[in-house]
């Protein structure tokens, strides 16, 4: 057996474990529940907040993500390789972890008096979208560096030399050429934040109708013995989450053809 069949034959097998996972859900699986449950006023308000919440994480974590990647992507500065480590955190890190460093944050006195502004967190939806962006703010900087690795900066220099201002060129030859990538990089952003359990069950809790998510969701369902509303929900997560990675693929493939 050469080796372009064995390495065929495990992106099989991997491939048949996940596919095995996906299939066990139907043996629960019933048309008439999955009806009812997707539509209960519960399961359409987490779904409601879930989306809400990874729209407005996502959102400020690629706000904040894209001129730090530039930075990175572009920049000789001191610190610069302490600054790109520190954003590997979330990924090593559980999300447990963070959640728990949130926590002792808004206990500190900085974090105390941002409570007493107004930005209450602990088990609100605000703590949600804190929690997501904690976890997803490392990623997204990651996937918006790699975007701006693609493109060469001399393109950039040569708007310069012909007089724009450093952020007029990037603006108007940078931001055109990266623009699929943003947008394939906000997706899948999304998507882990949609998905994020760990942060969120630590800061927000799990409050019917007010701080359970879709995942939390699925966890307090299994609490409870509830496997079939469990699977419900679990289709939704991964029918999202694939609908998400389909649409990123595709913003992929159309900025492969325009480099």
């Amino acid at each position: 057996m050469n080796f372009k069949r064995i390495a065929i034959l495990f992106s099989v097998l991997l491939f048949l474990i996940y596919a095995g996972l996906l299939l066990s859900l139907f043996q629960y699986f019933n048309i008439g529940l999955f009806v009812n449950h997707l539509f209960s006023e519960r399961v359409l308000h987490a779904l409601k907040l879930s989306v809400m919440t990874a729209s407005i994480s996502s959102g400020v974590a690629m706000l904040l993500g894209l001129p730090a990647a530039y930075a990175i992507s572009r920049y000789n500065f001191p610190g610069k390789n302490i600054v790109d480590t520190m954003l590997e955190l979330p990924m090593i890190v559980s999300p447990a972890a963070l959640g728990a460093m949130i926590l002792i944050f808004f206990s500190s006195p900085i974090g105390q008096k941002v409570q007493l502004a107004g930005f209450d967190t602990i088990f609100t939806w605000k703590g949600i979208v804190v929690a997501q962006f904690v976890t997803i703010a490392g990623l997204a900087t990651r996937l918006l560096k790699a975007v701006l690795d693609e493109i060469p900066e001399r393109y950039e220099l040569v708007a310069r030399s012909l007089g724009a201002k450093p952020v007029v060129a990037f603006f108007t030859v940078t931001m055109p050429l990266i623009k699929r990538g943003i947008i394939a990089s906000l997706i899948l952003t999304w998507a882990k934040a949609l998905g994020e359990f760990g942060a969120t069950f630590t800061v927000a809790g799990a409050m019917a109708m007010k701080t359970e998510t879709l995942p939390t969701a699925i966890f307090m369902r299994l609490s409870t013995a509830n496997v079939e509303a469990a699977v419900t929900l679990i289709i939704i997560v991964v029918g999202v989450g694939f609908s998400t990675l389909y649409i990123a693929r595709l913003f992929s493939r159309g900025r492969e053809r325009d480099a």
